[in-house]
């Protein structure tokens, strides 16, 4: 009955936040949960739900399907596929985090789920080089960031540069948190644009622990931007919507799977 309560009290709050959406477009997260009486992690639970027309994006609150695609892959058009995956699969990542760590966080529309999961707590430094990371990364408490600089490639909102990657070679992490948009067991770990992979390849290289984070929709993709193989990570962190085979294929190859538990 507790549960019936609580999921239909969800629903007026989602549909409340939807008609106010028909009016704004989006909303930051703590503001619409400050509109609806809620917490915002209260929240956060309410659209972490799998099938709902709204989806939180970079710490606001939008109508899926509100972006239109624009060519091969844009960062716009990109975050609102996967969500709920992605945050399940980052919420687990997220606890791997001790206090004091210097990590790295890779670009993508899947990584700003992990900076919003990590606590509030831990004294961090996260080393990034994508524009939406650095936002979120520098309102969080307790955090020293390093941006790496360099050229700003607007589809991806992420910076390269020779003397980025240099600062990057100079850093010693204690982990890296890396996105993929395609893991094959064969075919390794592949991404999208090719400016990404000196970046990835280096974080790999001056990390303690790599951590490759993906929804499950990317196990037996394959993307032309080759970076690593799947033996490079300590583990893959995965949500419960994986395809069979393809993680069949990569715990045959000695892979460890990480697999968050479905939302409540």
């Amino acid at each position: 009955m507790a549960q019936a309560d609580r999921s239909r009290r969800s629903d007026q709050r989602l549909a409340q936040l939807e008609e106010l959406l028909r009016q704004t477009g989006t909303a930051r997260l703590e503001n619409a949960a400050q509109w609806l009486g809620v917490s915002s992690m209260t929240l956060r639970r309410d659209l972490a739900r799998p099938g709902l027309r709204l989806t939180l994006l970079g710490g606001h609150v939008v109508p899926v399907g509100s972006l239109q695609r624009n060519g091969p892959y844009a960062l716009e058009v990109e975050q609102d596929q996967h969500a709920a995956a992605k945050r399940q699969a980052t919420a687990h990542a997220a606890r791997l985090v001790a206090d004091g760590d210097s990590i790295f966080v890779d670009c993508g529309t899947t990584m700003p789920h992990l900076v919003e999961s990590l606590p509030p707590g831990p004294q961090l430094t996260i080393v990034c080089y994508a524009l939406n990371i650095a936002n979120l990364a520098a309102r969080r408490p307790n955090t020293r960031l390093i941006l790496l600089g360099g050229l700003f490639h607007a589809n991806a909102h992420t910076f390269a540069s020779d003397e980025g990657l240099a600062s990057l070679r100079r850093l010693r992490l204690n982990k890296a948190f890396l996105s993929a948009g395609g893991v094959d067991a064969v075919q390794g770990v592949t991404c999208t644009n090719f400016n990404e992979v000196p970046v990835k390849q280096m974080a790999l290289a001056s990390a303690a622990e790599a951590l490759l984070v993906v929804d499950g929709s990317k196990l037996g993709q394959l993307k032309p931007a080759y970076f690593a193989p799947v033996a490079a990570f300590a583990r893959i962190l995965t949500d419960a919507t994986l395809p069979e085979a393809p993680a069949a294929a990569l715990a045959a190859a000695g892979c460890r799977l990480d697999v968050a538990p479905p939302a409540p």
